[in-house]
């Protein structure tokens, strides 16, 4: 599979991970991770820092697909919802760049880079860090983003 770049996307309103591989024969290639870090108490603020945040690595990066984590909701309703609004700016910001979506579930993307849909943040990172070949392992947001567009690139369907 030849995706190109693929912009990884971990969610969050406070912080939202982000990572950027290329797609490549010989398996993924890192390019550049990090996150957003939304500084203010105003929700709505932080949605349009996340927003900006993304059409700028978008911008600077190019990716021809957005990979974005899915809603968990496990105990709190109210997180959820503010967890769906912040994706919904992610993926705004993707589609108004003309670029594809698609969407993954915390399980899917921890069962298909970890072997294992119950796999903690540790063993996440440790992945990546391999996959990718990297010196060190990300932080713990970047490593979830690098991990969704790894998920991305090694899952064989239609994302039309």
């Amino acid at each position: 599979m030849n995706d190109g770049r693929i912009l990884g996307i971990d969610p969050g309103s406070r912080i939202t991970g982000y990572g950027v591989i290329e797609a490549r024969a010989d398996g993924p290639r890192y390019v550049a991770s990090g996150a957003i870090v939304t500084d203010s108490d105003v929700f709505h603020d932080r949605l349009a820092q996340i927003y900006t945040g993304v059409a700028g690595i978008v911008a600077e990066h190019r990716p021809q697909w957005l990979a974005i984590e899915d809603v968990f909701v496990a105990y709190n309703v109210r997180s959820a919802l503010k967890l769906g609004q912040a994706r919904g700016v992610a993926i705004a910001a993707a589609i108004g760049a003309g670029i594809g979506v698609s969407e993954y579930s915390p399980r899917s993307v921890k069962q298909i880079v970890v072997g294992s849909g119950k796999a903690t943040k540790a063993q996440v990172q440790y992945m990546v860090r391999a996959l990718l070949g990297l010196d060190a392992p990300p932080q713990a947001d970047a490593a979830d983003a690098l991990a969704v567009a790894i998920c991305h690139v090694n899952t064989r369907h239609d994302r039309s």
